[in-house]
């Protein structure tokens, strides 16, 4: 049986914890940065995490994390 090949979309934007919970970077942050508000842009910076309905698809992509 071969490797399976790990999606490398996926690869680039995922992560793992070492709990096992999945990080994303967050969406809104390029896009005309000055319309929003410095407390936004700074919440924007941290990492959020995959949701338990999404995770199971993710994992299915990077089946050797």
């Amino acid at each position: 049986m071969p490797k399976q090949k790990s999606h490398r979309g996926a690869a680039k934007r995922f992560s793992f914890t070492a709990s096992g919970k999945i990080k994303r970077g967050k969406a809104f942050t390029s896009h005309q940065p000055h319309l929003k508000t410095t407390k936004r842009t700074r919440h924007l910076r941290k990492p959020g995490l995959v949701s338990s309905a999404e995770a199971k698809t993710v994992k299915k992509m990077l089946p050797y994390q």
